[in-house]
């Protein structure tokens, strides 16, 4: 059974898809793991890190899009077999690693209101909040549980944003990874999701032995120039909040060949492995597992009781 990881802050900009596509691809190459990026952030900047615009087009007209799976999820028509169908390989010359496309619209709000609160009006007993929440628990559960035995990772790639695909894939997620710059409005993203999965824990009323954990915070497009009193002001308010186990040594650092893989719609690590941002991303993956292992008792307990 494969972990589900969400990557997620509540700033945008702190290359939270750079770190997701570049960590699988790792774990992938380098260790011999099968993973599965699924792209929630209708910025699709995942999907064309691992494919092009013009197959990006060709599947997303041919329905083969996270769009029309939690289309399915919302009318109940989701059939156990239908993720596996909208899965696509990577293109390149590397296997290992698989995408599920993400789309510019992958929902439509006012449908999701429609269906949930006829299902409230149809049984009295439950209010529209509990069936909201009911719907949250299962959403992304319902669509990525076909896949967890054939992966050992799959990375949600969440949108910056507070949506209802975001809580969903923190409900139904082992962990989650939180990529973040050495710059204050990336820490208040920090602190206002800690926040918000607290809240998603007691609304949902999750036990909290069985709730995502925080694997670690990633600080991504560091400067060296941010050794300085700056850094070291930001990173000591960011320990206050956190342990030092849940910050990750390694940081990566600014690198002109992580923009420039994007053109090659490759990550980095594939594209020109020998950068300096390549050989971060390698540390990184290398310190993931090992977060990982100390944490696997505890994961195989939520493993399980979320199979119930």
């Amino acid at each position: 059974m494969g972990y589900l990881v969400a990557t997620t802050n509540m700033k945008g900009g702190v290359g939270k898809t750079t770190l997701t596509v570049n960590l699988a691809a790792c774990l992938a190459k380098y260790h011999r793991k099968r993973v599965l990026v699924v792209d929630l952030d209708p910025q699709i900047s995942a999907t064309l890190s691992l494919m092009s615009p013009t197959d990006f087009a060709k599947i997303r007209k041919d329905k083969g899009t996270l769009k029309h799976l939690i289309q399915k999820a919302i009318t109940g028509d989701l059939g156990y077999g239908d993720a596996k169908e909208v899965v696509r390989s990577y293109a390149g010359n590397m296997g290992g690693i698989d995408i599920l496309p993400g789309d510019i619209d992958l929902y439509n709000d006012f449908l999701v209101s429609e269906v949930l609160y006829k299902k409230a009006v149809r049984n009295p007993e439950r209010n529209f909040e509990s069936v909201w929440n009911s719907f949250e628990d299962s959403l992304m559960h319902n669509i990525l549980n076909p896949l967890k035995n054939t992966y050992d990772f799959i990375f949600l790639d969440c949108a910056p944003s507070y949506n209802l695909v975001t809580r969903s894939s923190l409900v139904c997620s082992d962990f989650y990874l939180i990529p973040s710059k050495a710059e204050p409005l990336s820490y208040i993203g920090m602190q206002l999701l800690e926040r918000q999965v607290k809240k998603l824990v007691e609304t949902h009323q999750i036990d909290p032995k069985k709730q995502a954990q925080l694997i670690g915070i990633v600080f991504t497009m560091s400067r060296s120039i941010l050794a300085g009193r700056y850094y070291k002001q930001v990173m000591k308010r960011v320990r206050q909040e956190f342990n030092d186990s849940q910050v990750f040594k390694t940081s990566v650092p600014m690198d002109v060949s992580v923009s420039r893989a994007v053109d090659s719609f490759k990550p980095v690590v594939l594209s020109d492995p020998d950068t300096t941002g390549s050989k971060a991303f390698r540390a990184v993956a290398q310190e993931f597992l090992q977060k990982l292992q100390s944490l696997t008792p505890t994961a195989q307990s939520v493993r399980l009781s979320k199979l119930e």
